[in-house]
C-alpha cells in the first residue's frame, strides 16, 4: 500500500511527530512541512501546498497538517477542487483543534477580545509576533495592533514550564492579562487518528 504523504505547517512539528508516535504511524507515513511563517502571510497558503504536491502521485492520499489558518475558505475550496484525495484538519486554526471546538468556543465566548499562543507561538514569541509586526522597532505599533484585545491564552499541549514563562512574557509584554489552559495532547490527537488511521491500517 502507498504511505500516505503529509504536508503540515512547521509549527506542528512537535506535536504531530508526538501524535504519530503515540499512534504508531511514524512508520506508515511520509511527512514534510512547509515554513510556519505562512502563518503570517495566510494567502500563500495554498500557492505552497500546491507547489510541493507537484510530482505527487495522484493515487498518493495526502493529509494537510492545516485547519483554514486564513484563507478565508480558499484552502477548502482547493481541496474540492484538487485531482487527488486530500484531507486536512478540522477548524478554523490551530487553537480550535488544539483546544477541541467545544473547548475553544467556550474560551472565545469568555473574552472576544483574546490573543491566543500555542507552545510554538509562545516559543517563537519575538520572530513571529513582535518582530513580524514591526512593534520591535516601532513600541507605538503594540496598541495599534493589541488595542482592543483583553488577554493572552496560552493553550499549552507540552508540560514544560518553559512555554508558560514564554507565554507570561508574552502577555506582560502586551499588557495583556495572562490566562494558561493546558489542552494537551488528545484533542489534536483524535482527528490525526481518525484522518490516518483507516488509511495506513
Amino acid at each position: 500500500m502507498t504511505k500516505p504523504f503529509v504536508l503540515a505547517c512547521g509549527a506542528l512539528v512537535r506535536e504531530l511527530r508526538a501524535v504519530f508516535e503515540q499512534e504508531g504511524l511514524s512508520d506508515s507515513i511520509d511527512v514534510e512541512y512547509l515554513p510556519a511563517p505562512l502563518h503570517n502571510r495566510p494567502e500563500r497558503i495554498v500557492p505552497a501546498i500546491e507547489e510541493r504536491l507537484r510530482g505527487i502521485d495522484p493515487d498518493r492520499p495526502v493529509f494537510l497538517g492545516y485547519a483554514d489558518c486564513g484563507t478565508g475558505g480558499l484552502l477548502d475550496t482547493w481541496i474540492e477542487r484538487a485531482d487527488r484525495k486530500v484531507t486536512r484538519l478540522p477548524g478554523a486554526h490551530c487553537y480550535e483543534f488544539f483546544a477541541g471546538a467545544e473547548r475553544f468556543a467556550e474560551l472565545h465566548d469568555e473574552e472576544f477580545g483574546t490573543f491566543y499562543l500555542t507552545d510554538f507561538l509562545a516559543r517563537h514569541f519575538d520572530a513571529l509576533v513582535w518582530e513580524a509586526f514591526g512593534i520591535a522597532d516601532h513600541p507605538e505599533l503594540r496598541d495599534m495592533y493589541f488595542g482592543n484585545y483583553r488577554r493572552v491564552v496560552l493553550l499549552s499541549q507540552s508540560d514544560d514550564p518553559a512555554v508558560v514563562a514564554f507565554g507570561r512574557s508574552a502577555a506582560d509584554r502586551l499588557q495583556l492579562e495572562f490566562v494558561h489552559v493546558h489542552t494537551g495532547l488528545a484533542p489534536f490527537a483524535e482527528p490525526v487518528r481518525v484522518a490516518l488511521g483507516s488509511v495506513v491500517r
